[in-house]
């Protein structure tokens, strides 16, 4: 068994398709399949289930693929450490963040961080808040940043200033009138609601929980997987949302999007998410000092 079949094996366990696998690794398929099939044939076992163009993984690849990304995280976490030696000329940060910090808060600290280090390389991956701690739990992302609180033993979270959410409406909407709703009027209301999971989608049912309203109450019109698609249903005059401060504020400047007082929305932390037992790359580190540093606690930023 090499590090470059359980690299391949690990790729089409993700994908589930060994031509997508293939695609993602800059290899061809039948070298793909000859790598996989070769490490079948070393333990005697079958790793995946060909079922017509799909494959799924066995019992003895779901076991596998647990310890094959085990063993190759290891790998890169030991081949970071030897670039370390060459200070920051070089290296890779794999980030997580959840969607608004991810499309409107990052990007300007980005680009922040990759003019004082050009040399360190920067993938970033999106999803909600629960995807983050995902992410940052198997190995995927060495850092997160996200919207939502995360309580899971295996993660560290270290909350920084963030933004503020805001019940909003487009311009023709009847609550923009007034710039007030009653709680009672609320449930009444045609909702575009973020998916479960998500940082905002908690914080509004903790909102309506507090103000003593249930969410299963409302009227729903759509659940969506971004602000700025929500943004553009506010516009299009499709209903009430509450988003965040950063999403709108241009339209709130040209009074495209009106922000209406009928909730509770305090500001809002987010979290840098590390894992517990994971070492904290130099790259890391200079990111939160470099990029982060305004406003972060001390305890965030200590090298």
């Amino acid at each position: 068994m090499t590090l470059e079949q359980l690299r391949i094996f690990v790729a089409v366990a993700e994908a589930l398709h060994f031509t997508r696998a293939a695609e993602s690794l800059h290899l061809s398929q039948p070298a793909v399949s000859s790598a996989v099939a070769a490490l079948e044939a070393e333990h005697g076992m079958r790793l995946f289930d060909r079922i017509g163009r799909r494959v799924e993984l066995t019992a003895a690849g779901h076991l596998l693929q647990r310890q094959a990304r085990s063993i190759l995280l290891k790998v890169e976490e030991a081949g970071t450490m030897l670039a370390e030696l060459s200070g920051l000329s070089r290296g890779t940060l794999r980030l997580v963040a959840s969607q608004t910090v991810g499309s409107h808060w990052l990007p300007p600290r980005l680009l922040r961080f990759a003019a004082a280090h050009p040399g360190i390389r920067v993938d970033l991956a999106i999803g909600n808040t629960e995807q983050v701690a995902e992410a940052v739990r198997d190995g995927r992302a060495e850092l997160g940043i996200a919207e939502g609180h995360i309580a899971d033993p295996a993660l560290v979270t270290e909350a920084i200033p963030g933004d503020r959410l805001l019940l909003v409406v487009g311009a023709g909407h009847p609550w923009a009138a007034s710039g007030r709703v009653m709680p009672e009027e609320l449930a009444a209301g045609r909702w575009l609601l973020r998916e479960s999971g998500s940082g905002t989608r908690a914080r509004l049912e903790q909102a309506l929980h507090a103000a003593g309203l249930d969410l299963s109450q409302f009227q729903v019109a759509m659940t969506l997987p971004a602000g700025d698609i929500i943004r553009e249903a506010l516009l299009a005059g499709l209903g009430a949302s509450v988003l965040s401060d950063l999403v709108v504020a241009e339209d709130l400047a040209s009074g495209r999007i009106v922000a209406v007082d009928g909730l509770d929305l305090p500001a809002r932390p987010f979290h840098l998410v590390r894992h517990r037992d994971r070492h904290r790359s130099v790259a890391e580190r200079a990111f939160v000092r470099s990029a982060l540093v305004q406003g972060v606690p001390a305890a965030a930023v200590q090298a």
